[in-house]
């Protein structure tokens, strides 16, 4: 079989795997690519979990643990009913959630793995200030999990990875070649600020809207949400890195999309009654 014949079985295969894996992101409708098992990465994410609570020192402060589970079943419920009334699917339907509070006042941070499962650094409370702060963290971090990232990302490596090995194949090595004489993984690092990184930082911005209207849903002000990123911001002291080299929005771009997006998704999505 010659090179182009083969080439051309490979791209119908593929574009046809593709085109069955094609779906789209809640509410914001967004054309995704999912080439991996949601029930797999699930439960590997809850694998990892058990793990984290077992390496990590939990806080005793049970009370601001309370809030953040208070939090979060307001948004469980509130994402779930939208979602009913809507007629819609609920992309949290297989979720098993849960929530901790680690102790770490160096870590200014917060996340949500797939299924649900939410961690929050005790140093991230030095941001978030108040509970409508909590609330605009906790719905970011949600909004990735419902929205599938991880599961996209998951599979746009795959992608990027599989695209990468054939075009060292049929270049003849010479982008391997390529790594070895600079010695460093040229083509990752292209892949990931040409592909990667612009396509997450997509995702970010996709997780304040969607974390927005989480919050708003469940009867939060998300007027409080910029000035999470602005105090983030004075944390970070202008250390963060060009916004092409990161996975996330720099913070004055996030600032002015949260501000222009906060009358609308106060007006289009009010608190919902559960």
């Amino acid at each position: 079989m010659n090179r182009r014949k083969f080439l051309s079985y490979i791209g119908c295969s593929c574009c046809g795997f593709i085109l069955n894996s094609c779906t789209s992101a809640p509410i914001t409708e967004r054309k995704q690519l999912k080439l991996v098992s949601e029930a797999k990465l699930n439960a590997k994410a809850a694998e990892i979990f058990e793990k984290v609570k077992q390496k990590e020192k939990m806080s005793s402060d049970l009370k601001t643990l309370d809030e953040i589970k208070n939090i979060g079943k307001k948004m469980e419920n509130s994402i779930s009913e939208y979602f009913y009334k809507s007629n819609l699917n609920d992309p949290t339907v297989n979720f098993d959630w849960e929530y901790i509070l680690i102790e770490n006042k160096n870590v200014r941070n917060a996340w949500c793995m797939p299924g649900g499962k939410i961690a929050v650094y005790t140093g991230m409370l030095e941001v978030t200030k108040n509970k409508d702060g909590l609330a605009a963290v906790m719905g970011h971090e949600i909004a990735h999990a419902v929205a599938k990232h991880s599961i996209e990302r998951a599979s746009r490596g795959v992608l990027v990875n599989t695209g990468t090995q054939l075009i060292d194949i049929f270049s003849g090595g010479k982008l391997s070649q390529i790594n070895r004489t600079t010695g460093m993984n040229t083509v990752g690092l292209l892949s990931q600020l040409g592909i990667m990184n612009p396509f997450n930082r997509k995702q970010e911005s996709e997780a304040d809207y969607l974390g927005m209207i989480f919050s708003s849903l469940s009867g939060f002000d998300i007027r409080e949400t910029a000035n999470i990123w602005k105090r983030m911001k004075k944390f970070n002291k202008g250390k963060a890195p060009p916004e092409f080299m990161s996975t996330h929005p720099s913070a004055e771009n996030r600032i002015k999309k949260i501000n222009g997006w906060t009358n609308e998704i106060i007006f289009k999505y009010p608190p919902i009654k559960v």
